[in-house]
């Protein structure tokens, strides 16, 4: 294949770089800025699409922040690819934050004094995948499905982390929204100014070419016409 790796990477370094990206977080985020920069759609439209990307991390749809970040910018009329790469929003760094703020949140909203710590979050997540597996199973072998677990997982963790990320979704989409906006406006025009620059030196580079040139004929002629001249005499 001809963009197969050379170097394949061990399955451990996928999952460590997964956790803590080569160079560290603080150049990925550099990365994740130049590549938002350098989109070609306007800077409201860029802005728009970072709203849906930070938005859609601040839920528990694990698996769907990518469709869902671009059915939100195109239901906003936002670039999709800057929602996309938006997502990133929600690293490793951020999620525990996130998930433990909105499950908090979401139970004070629905008036359930229940508390869970972010391990116990991430033990419902991780345990919700072993109950699917066995109630799939279930359906071809005699084992009894279970639905207990689910229910408690929804009623507990997913539906308050839904509800409760809604208010840091838009909160924190906003301030993305408003700080991506004027960066990227501001960058946009320093490109298009040095875009202008580089057009007008190449303009000035070939007159001065062709002046020079111009020049050379005219000397050239008017030697010719001195030989000419002399020549008659």
């Amino acid at each position: 294949m001809v963009f197969r790796r050379r170097d394949r990477r061990p399955f451990t370094t996928i999952l460590t770089e997964l956790v803590y990206p080569r160079g560290g977080w603080w150049r990925a985020l550099q990365y994740v800025v130049h590549r938002l920069r350098r989109l070609p759609d306007p800077p409201h439209r860029i802005a728009r699409g970072v709203f849906a990307g930070v938005f859609i991390s601040c839920t528990p749809l694990f698996g769907l922040h990518f469709i869902g970040a671009g059915v939100i910018a195109w239901a906003i009329r936002g670039n999709i690819l800057a929602a996309l790469i938006a997502t990133f929003f929600g690293n490793p760094v951020t999620l525990p934050f996130i998930a433990y703020g909105s499950v908090e949140l979401g139970h004070w909203m629905l008036g359930d004094p229940s508390a869970f710590g972010f391990e116990e979050i991430l033990q419902s997540f991780s345990g919700v995948w072993t109950s699917l597996y066995h109630n799939v199973r279930a359906l071809f072998t005699p084992a009894v499905a279970d639905w207990a677990g689910l229910r408690h997982f929804f009623d507990e963790i997913f539906l308050p982390y839904l509800i409760g990320g809604l208010i840091p979704g838009i909160v924190l989409g906003m301030i993305c929204y408003y700080a991506t906006l004027p960066g990227v406006a501001a960058y946009q025009k320093l490109r298009d100014r040095q875009r202008r620059e580089r057009i007008e030196r190449a303009i000035e580079k070939r007159q001065k070419a062709a002046d020079k040139e111009r020049r050379r004929a005219e000397k050239a002629a008017a030697k010719a016409g001195k030989a000419e001249a002399e020549d008659e005499t």
